[in-house]
């Protein structure tokens, strides 16, 4: 990345971390090639969702309403749907039918004489409420083995009113103050909560709390994992393993439960609501992670990027960066890192929407939107070269284990000096939306020694032994001076393990 684009974020953010910015060592970040693929003339090509058809053929949505498909043979375009309302996900069900997300209902769209065109719309559900409010977004779908949907409805924002007429019952308990004094809010049914909507179309609401959620994907084990932005009641964005009937503490979205209907649950003491909501699987420290995550997309068997099976893949808004997240289950919880995928290398910001091609590339649309993004598709694929990089990130009973991609040189991968470990933690807190998030609200920040330091006998692992662990607390790590066999460097030298619990003694 250029000075002058690390100039352009600092004044477009204002935030530019030291570790952020770093420019990567030379001889790392060569594992993968970053493409950009044409879009049609007067196309506004902000990607609200992507998919593939069975023969290769790319199918994406836009925000103002036309659904299109991307031939990568003859990089031809052609018009399948249009005149839908700001879709924002969509799924493919064969070659001839997708289920589209839209701001008024979820809606299923086929092409019945096999032309190319769809000629049917058919509503599924719009069982969810509308204010009118600007920021009432809609997020997914997706789809699990059953043939249920999924998807997920964001807050109001105080930056924009409520209409005259609104869909849904409306309950004003949901909005904090008559101006909502800078949060977010929930006026009609759902918003701020994800929703299952079985093959039927009835609608399951399934969990509450939820400001920001801008991304939703299954684990190979069907876990439902939704991705949250920052800002009040979300300390830093977030990763959320999602189940029935939980709450993830956003409390605007609790009055569509039966006993808030007519309370307050902004009068609870924040120590209340800490007890009741779920907290993160993962948090993505907040300008040195991610500021705006989207969608996370599961690798699995896909041989480009084989050496991450199992780990999800997400989209950053903020910055050109696609990261990673691995996750381990302890004490029956999931907890995990993240850590950079692609950093630059041409790719764009407004990283909104991931989909897996047919050869296993990655492709990834993205958005502006009055958010700060960029508009287009490109593709992320292999060059062929093997990744030096952090495979895996995981717990032990006094530390963490690092798992490579390559053997790595003991010289460097045993020197302590070569790991500078830090943990803090993000309090849980109401906070107006528009105050800004920065490093001032990482707290108990202090720097972590590590006592000594072990190597696997084929240089693959090695074992950080640590004074104590401390629940609670992100341990943010910087790797420096390690090199594979060769003396390639590492492709990121920054990984963050958000450690909720601990293993049984």
């Amino acid at each position: 990345m250029t000075k002058t684009r690390h100039l352009l974020i600092v004044l477009l953010t204002g935030v530019c971390i030291v570790t952020a910015c770093k420019p990567k060592p030379q001889g790392a970040g060569t594992s993968y090639q970053v493409a950009t693929i044409p879009v049609p003339d007067g196309l506004l090509a902000e990607t609200g969702g992507l998919d593939f058809l069975s023969d290769g053929r790319l199918i994406a949505c836009f925000t103002r309403g036309e659904v299109m498909v991307y031939d990568p043979k003859t990089k031809g375009w052609s018009l399948f749907a249009k005149g839908l309302h700001e879709p924002l996900g969509l799924v493919v069900i064969n070659d001839s039918e997708i289920v589209v997300l839209q701001r008024p209902e979820l809606t299923r769209i086929t092409d019945t004489d096999k032309d190319g065109k769809a000629d049917v719309y058919e509503k599924i559900t719009d069982d969810f409420g509308i204010s009118g409010n600007y920021h009432e977004f809609n997020y997914g779908p997706v789809r699990d083995s059953e043939g249920n949907f999924y998807i997920a409805l964001n807050t109001a924002s105080s930056g924009g009113g409520i209409r005259e007429n609104v869909r849904g019952e409306l309950r004003l308990n949901g909005r904090d103050g008559e101006d909502g004094k800078r949060q977010m809010y929930s006026v009609v049914p759902y918003r701020g909560w994800v929703l299952k909507i079985q093959p039927d179309g009835k609608v399951i609401p399934m969990a509450s709390g939820f400001r920001s959620p801008n991304g939703l994907g299954f684990d190979d084990s069907g876990n439902l994992f939704v991705t949250d932005n920052q800002s009040d009641w979300v300390e830093t964005s977030t990763l959320y393993h999602v189940k029935k009937d939980h709450f993830y503490g956003h409390p605007a979205s609790l009055v569509w439960q039966e006993e808030w209907k007519d309370a307050d649950p902004f009068s609870l003491p924040i120590s209340t609501l800490d007890s009741l909501r779920t907290k993160a699987s993962v948090l993505f420290p907040h300008g040195i992670m991610a500021n705006s995550p989207t969608q996370p997309l599961l690798i699995k068997n896909n041989e480009q990027f084989k050496d991450f099976e199992g780990q999800f893949l997400i989209g950053e808004m903020n910055r050109d960066r696609i990261f990673r997240v691995m996750l381990e289950e302890v004490a029956g919880e999931f907890q995990g890192a993240c850590i950079p995928f692609v950093d630059g290398q041409g790719l764009r910001v407004g990283n909104n929407r991931l989909a897996f091609g047919p050869d296993g590339s990655l492709w990834v649309g993205q958005i502006e939107h009055g958010w700060r993004g960029d508009q287009g598709i490109q593709k992320i694929s292999s060059t062929g070269n093997p990744p030096m990089d952090i495979a895996k990130m995981s717990l032990t009973k006094n530390g963490f284990a690092l798992t490579f991609t390559q053997a790595v040189n003991p010289e460097g991968a045993l020197a302590i000096k070569n790991y500078q470990l830090r943990r803090y933690f993000y309090a849980y807190q109401k906070k107006p939306f528009d105050e800004p998030v920065d490093k001032s609200t990482q707290r108990d920040l202090q720097s972590v020694a590590i006592n000594d330091i072990t190597i696997s006998a084929d240089h693959m692992r090695v074992e950080l032994v640590l004074e104590e662990l401390k629940p609670g607390y992100v341990y943010e790590l910087k790797l420096d001076s390690i090199f594979n066999q060769a003396g390639k460097p590492l492709d990121n030298q920054l990984i963050a393990y958000t450690l909720n619990n601990l293993l049984p003694s």
